[in-house]
């Protein structure tokens, strides 16, 4: 999950508006928590990342009901009462306030928490995490060397440990992961 600190606040983004859905405003939704369950609930307040150019610049929306067709989620927002309305949020980003009091499980982590966080391989440091990219399949890691990226798959196998405390994420890559990145 992507995190941004604004006016001291720490946000997450957790969708993205992707299309309009019929006539009365709803907003096909693709999700970036896995937690669509608690996030997305009536009432729900979400700033929107927009461009500067939008209407919806500085404001935010209010959730009044999520619903699911085919499989995909598609979101009613107050004061989105029309197709018209709703295609001017196609492509907003939708961020939430962080729960600074929230428990995470075990072995999970923001992707703000692993950002610039040391990379080891056998106690030396080969590089530094950049970002996170999720995708269907796993999540990657992507790991600044001084020879480039590298992508790391984040399974517990390669991954075996992060410690934030410390500001470093252990590795045990395959065979020719980070052989092109050695001086």
């Amino acid at each position: 999950m992507s995190a941004r600190k604004r006016s001291g606040i720490t946000q997450l983004r957790v969708g993205r508006l992707v299309k309009a859905h019929g006539l009365k405003g709803a907003l096909k939704l693709e999700l970036y928590t896995d937690e669509p369950e608690r996030r997305f609930v009536p009432g729900a307040s979400f700033s929107l990342q927009v461009p500067t150019t939008s209407p919806w610049r500085g404001k935010n929306v209010v959730l009044r009901e999520l619903r699911w067709f085919n499989d995909s989620p598609v979101a009613f927002f107050e004061d989105v009462t029309d197709r018209t309305t709703a295609e001017t949020l196609i492509k907003a980003i939708l961020w939430v306030d962080q729960d600074e009091a929230e428990e995470l499980e075990p072995d999970t982590w923001y992707d703000h928490q692993l950002v610039e966080l040391d990379v080891q391989i056998d106690g030396t440091t080969v590089g530094t995490v950049a970002r996170v990219d999720h995708f269907p399949a796993q999540d990657l890691l992507v790991v600044t060397t001084p020879k480039g990226e590298v992508m790391v798959p984040f399974v517990k196998e390669i991954v075996p440990a992060v410690d934030l405390e410390a500001g470093v994420v252990t590795l045990t890559p395959p065979g020719g992961l980070f052989d092109d990145t050695a001086e």
